[in-house]
């Protein structure tokens, strides 16, 4: 977990010349742009200002309209999403949302599509339509990602460019911990599909900064009103999350219940304990009983 990048916050809303602050790991970290658009980032030691103790520096990169920063070493860079640098996308970091949850348990709740008529109701979802029908899940050969395909799921409005409902492919990637990326058929293009992505920054075992980002196609719409239809369905999302408990995500595979729906949910469970995760959840061997 902590050779990972993690997002900090938007490029874009980011003021130039004033430190920011945020957390990590529990940890407190800074953060900053100068008029050059240069990004730094470093750990809380004090009131110190960007550059002044060389030993607190972390490691930064902007990618997909965020600032991204590890404690750790990485080996290598962000997982690729190469439909953000196609010329004709609408690419809008979508805003930001804190949660009090792990961050793994919102990553299994943006996999969930069994929720979305009871939660999302008129936009992803509507009743009487909740089978989520039958889909494959695997994992890639190098262990890095998951990926579930075939996803079909019927939505009254899928997009900020829908007019009418319709039966959505979708296919979901878990290319790291606390971040998932979504494809799903464009309403615009049936050869294309749009991308929406979580990037989960974990605040604490138990908190989270949900970061959004869409690369999608959209002639019509302003970034606002795009921002804005995301933020209105994460803030649907956020009184369940925080309801959930336990606030960690177990990895014990009888700890909840599954069914046929949560196939997506029971290999992430099973990928985190295998790469040895244990920062946001509750390991297998420390399971302890829950109601």
């Amino acid at each position: 977990m902590a050779n990972q990048w993690y997002p900090l916050a938007s490029v874009e809303e980011t003021a130039v010349g004033r430190v920011h602050r945020t957390r990590l790991f529990g940890e407190p970290i800074a953060y900053a742009k100068d008029t050059a658009g240069t990004l730094t980032a470093w750990r809380c030691t004090g009131s110190q200002q960007p550059g002044s103790d060389p030993s607190t520096a972390l490691p930064v990169i902007a990618r997909y309209g965020y600032i991204w920063a590890t404690i750790g070493t990485p080996d290598g860079d962000i997982f690729p999403i190469p439909e953000y640098g196609e010329a004709d996308r609408r690419n809008v970091a979508a805003g930001t949302i804190g949660v009090q949850v792990s961050a793994q348990r919102a990553v299994e709740n943006f996999l969930d599509m069994g929720h979305f008529p009871f939660v999302h109701t008129g936009i992803l979802g509507q009743e009487p339509h909740t089978e989520v029908k039958e889909y494959n899940v695997a994992v890639s050969q190098d262990g890095r990602e998951i990926l579930a395909t075939e996803c079909l799921f019927y939505q009254p409005m899928a997009s900020t460019v829908s007019t009418s409902g319709a039966d959505v492919e979708y296919t979901y990637r878990v290319p790291h911990p606390t971040c998932s990326v979504l494809y799903k058929s464009s309403p615009l293009d049936e050869k294309r599909l749009d991308v929406i992505a979580i990037f989960c920054q974990p605040t604490g075992h138990e908190t989270l900064r949900g970061h959004m980002m869409l690369s999608i196609l959209d002639d019509v719409n302003t970034d606002d009103f795009i921002r804005n239809f995301q933020l209105h369905i994460f803030g649907q999302d956020k009184p369940i999350l925080e309801n959930q408990f336990p606030k960690r995500l177990p990895l014990e595979p009888r700890a909840e219940t599954p069914i046929r729906a949560d196939k997506t949910s029971i290999v992430y469970r099973r990928w985190l304990s295998q790469h040895g995760v244990t920062y946001g959840v509750i390991p297998a061997s420390e399971q302890v009983n829950t109601p």
